[in-house]
């Protein structure tokens, strides 16, 4: 397919308009593009950039010689986390070179343009963008939460990619970018699983793991929620299907702007599969994303996403005042920190044993205690990557019983009554 561009583009691909980083970023876009398949080229609105997190040097190396070109985003622009917490640089155990060329990595987002958020999840930060809005995203839950619950149109963007879209303010218009490739294909029945355990916060992880096994690369359309969760339940769901599978769109009928209804989901054609969701099903994606049994603990981490200043505030209420045994990480972005500190909530927080991580996540750098042991958390994220990435065992569990099982240093279970 021959790939249609505009006079303004070609100009710009020409080096005739521009400076020399717009012809490089207008140059990737372009060769993506046709690789792709793509008929012709999309504006976008906003970006969120994934590539300012270090897996190494080329990515500094990148982005500084966009920076020497000249190159300046053209749209809105966050940043997802980077390898650091440049508010605390010690917290994380990288070695001094690794450290250096990750800091490099992240002031070049900076001089390009970018607002430093460095949060995965930038939809909590402020990038809101509308429904039917063409964006470019990277970070595999943000994409997710983008095209199911605010209705934008973006794929899941990578590292060089995502910044080359920022800059040249288009991306390849294939994919998500276009209605008909947004119709969903595999139904998902909740309407028989009991109203109470459709309202609970552990549901949606647990939700969001089942649909990303079994979706494949289908998109999916879950039915029968019956209930109006909340962002940060919304957030967990999205979060576990992106990771657990390759969902980047799920259409969930009543919360997604264009699935009112299962045929406006489906855009008129039947499902090619329709799974009825049992109890039992939940259950066992409940005990597949605990890799440890039962026991002593080594840590807990909270926040992939990000958490939320209520989510940081619901575990200041479930402690009461009682200490933690083991370390007890939360993962948030300066946003968050900024709400927690305009009163007592950080101080509290940090009293009770919190250990705040900003700008970064514990599963992306050395942060956790460096010989592996049990990690226990309320994200399924987290449950999927941690052994990976970390070495460490995850226990899935509520956050009710993280926070109790910190606090006695073992794994204590309320029964999960939810299912």
């Amino acid at each position: 397919m021959n790939l249609s561009l505009t006079t303004a583009e070609k100009a710009i691909l020409m080096g005739e308009t521009g400076t020399p980083g717009d012809r490089m970023a207008m140059e990737i876009v372009v060769e993506a593009a046709r690789m792709l398949g793509a008929a012709d080229l999309v504006a976008i609105s906003s970006s969120h950039i994934d590539g300012c997190l270090y897996h190494g040097d080329s990515g500094a190396l990148f982005c500084e010689k966009l920076v020497e070109k000249q190159a300046r985003v053209k749209v809105p622009t966050s940043t997802n986390v980077g390898a650091l917490n440049l508010l605390q640089p010690d917290q994380c155990r990288l070695p001094p070179a690794e450290r250096k060329m990750a800091f490099r990595l992240m002031v070049a987002h900076e001089r390009l343009g970018c607002r430093p958020s460095w949060t995965c999840a930038p939809y909590q930060a402020g990038s809101r963008p509308a429904f039917g809005d063409q964006i470019a995203w990277g970070e595999s839950n943000a994409v997710a939460f983008a095209n199911t619950v605010l209705g934008a149109r973006t794929n899941r963007y990578g590292d060089f990619l995502d910044i080359a879209c920022a800059i040249s303010g288009r991306a390849p218009n294939y994919g998500l970018h276009l209605p008909e490739h947004r119709r969903g294909r595999l139904l998902f029945d909740i309407s028989r699983l009991p109203q109470n355990m459709r309202t609970k916060d552990p549901f949606y992880p647990v939700l969001g793991a089942l649909v990303g096994r079994a979706g494949g690369d289908a998109i999916p359309v879950i039915n029968g929620l019956n209930h109006k969760p909340s962002d940060d339940q919304l957030k967990a769901l999205c979060a576990a299907a992106a990771s657990t599978g390759a969902a980047a769109l799920i259409h969930i009928v009543g919360v997604t702007p264009e699935a009112p209804d299962v045929t406006s989901a489906m855009q008129g054609a039947p499902p090619e599969e329709t799974i009825h969701v049992t109890p039992e099903m939940i259950a066992e994606a409940y005990a597949s994303l605990s890799l440890a049994a039962d026991g002593p603990i080594d840590s807990v981490a909270l926040g992939s996403p990000h958490f939320s200043a209520a989510e940081c505030r619901q575990v200041l209420k479930l402690a009461g005042g009682q200490g933690f045994r083991v370390p007890f990480y939360i993962c948030i972005g300066r946003h968050t920190l900024a709400d927690l500190e305009a009163d007592s909530a950080a101080a509290d927080l940090r009293e009770n044993g919190v250990e705040f991580v900003v700008d970064t996540c514990v599963v992306v750098t050395p942060i956790l205690p460096p010989t592996p042991g049990v990690m226990m958390t309320n994200s399924a994220k987290f449950a999927h990557y941690a052994t990976g990435n970390t070495g460490h065992l995850p226990i899935f569990a509520s956050l009710e019983d993280c926070v109790a099982s910190a606090q006695i240093g073992r794994v204590q279970r309320s029964g999960a009554p939810w299912l």
